[in-house]
């Protein structure tokens, strides 16, 4: 996973802020896809990863006041 992650973050640092320093022309860009997507790729996994984070986090604050008003329920029965 250590290598995973350093290939990533090689290959993402050189999409983003190398590739600008080469000319259009250049081969190197046939490596990488449009410059646009380094920008849209990222955004759009922190959305996704802030929407399964708000997910688990509301799930589990409605499961445990389910299970404070059954308490509460059983309490008073």
């Amino acid at each position: 996973m250590l290598l995973v992650a350093a290939f990533v973050f090689v290959y993402y640092t050189s999409w983003a802020i190398i590739l600008p320093f080469f000319d259009a022309t250049s081969p190197v860009h046939d490596y990488f896809p449009a410059r646009e997507w380094a920008i849209r790729l990222p955004a759009f996994i922190l959305v996704l990863g802030l929407s399964g984070i708000g997910f688990f986090v509301g799930s589990t604050v409605i499961k445990e006041n389910r299970k404070k008003a059954q308490k509460a329920r059983s309490r008073n029965a």
